[in-house]
């Protein structure tokens, strides 16, 4: 078979992308996630108190989506937060159907604590790369990032791709003209996205 050297140019950089995401995953979140939390918490568990914490409040319904599980999964989540304190649910007085979740104190206080350990850890690995470097690799990855969701279809659908990573400004949204998760759902609540204390 013939070498191909753009290609090898293109696997090697999603390789390294992959590795990436894999190390973010495992050593960033996984890990501090099990030394804050002891397991009490899971990852989606994480991303469902954040969506949370970052809108104010939360439709049940939508958490699916934002997980991208069945609505039954979804449930499941949700009951797990709700039986370990960390998320309240309440019914909407004008929709019975809907039900809204807020976090509790022990949740606030969970989700700040990982936060916390995250933001340290990640300012240790990053402390030798120059601010210049990282915002220009940031821009290059969602410049690809944008080209690979702009060739799915569907303009305009929730991007949902930034999981706890929340940034106001998301140039991938810009680029690949999507919706932001986190401002649809401060929109479908009658509020604007405030950023809390534990929000990147």
């Amino acid at each position: 078979m013939r070498r191909n050297p753009e290609m090898e140019d293109i696997d090697g950089f999603l390789g390294s992308a992959h590795i990436l995401a894999s190390a973010l995953l495992d050593v960033v979140e996984q890990q501090l996630l099990d030394q804050v939390a002891g397991g009490q918490v899971t990852l989606p568990h994480v991303k469902v108190m954040k969506l949370v914490a970052t809108t104010g409040s939360y439709v049940l319904g939508d958490i699916a989506g934002f997980l991208k599980v069945s609505n039954a999964a979804a449930s499941k989540t949700v009951d797990r937060l709700v039986r370990r304190n960390l998320l309240r649910r309440s019914e909407d007085q004008a929709d019975r159907r809907a039900t809204h979740l807020v976090l509790t104190p022990a949740g606030r206080r969970l989700l700040a604590a990982y936060e916390s350990a995250r933001r340290r850890k990640l300012a240790g690995i990053f402390a030798t790369f120059p601010g210049e470097e990282l915002r220009r690799a940031a821009g290059l990855l969602d410049r690809i990032s944008a080209g690979i969701v702009n060739h799915s279809g569907g303009s305009g659908d929730v991007c949902l791709k930034c999981g706890i990573y929340f940034r106001e400004n998301c140039r991938v949204g810009q680029l690949a003209r999507r919706g932001c998760f986190y401002r649809a759902a401060a929109v479908r609540t009658g509020r604007r996205a405030e950023r809390s204390k534990v929000c990147v």
